[in-house]
């Protein structure tokens, strides 16, 4: 399974981006897909997850509001809409897969992810 992420960039304080990730391959035991992000200098973070079945979302906090993660199954895509953006949400971000139906506070750590993408740069200016 290989991970294809795109869509960061530049933009300013207070704008937004959409984030995208495609999983190809041998993608049917797909049960979940989410994104990390790193900083630099920082360790890489958990910013949101999407569980396939049964359906559920999960934010971390610093996010919450403000992006929405959201996907499509059948595809194996999920997507990362990022609202009023913040010079702080810059970093690194990267999309993972899971193929276990881990409790939510499992998958919120790196531990329970597959397959990981190559990341995409967001940059936030002030």
């Amino acid at each position: 399974v290989q991970l294809q992420a795109s869509g960061g960039g530049l933009v300013q304080a207070g704008g937004s981006l959409r984030l995208s990730c495609a999983a190809v391959g041998r993608t049917g035991n797909i049960s979940n897909m989410a994104w990390f992000r790193q900083a630099p200098g920082e360790e890489r973070r958990f910013v949101s997850v999407i569980r396939w079945s049964p359906h559920s979302t999960v934010y971390a906090d610093s996010v919450k509001g403000r992006f929405t993660i959201s996907g499509d199954n059948t595809k194996n895509t999920v997507y990362l809409r990022m609202n009023d953006l913040e010079p702080e949400d810059t970093a690194v971000y990267f999309c993972a897969a899971g193929l276990r139906n881990y409790i939510v506070r499992h998958l919120q750590r790196d531990t329970a992810y597959d397959y990981w993408g190559q990341g995409t740069l967001v940059t936030v200016s002030s």
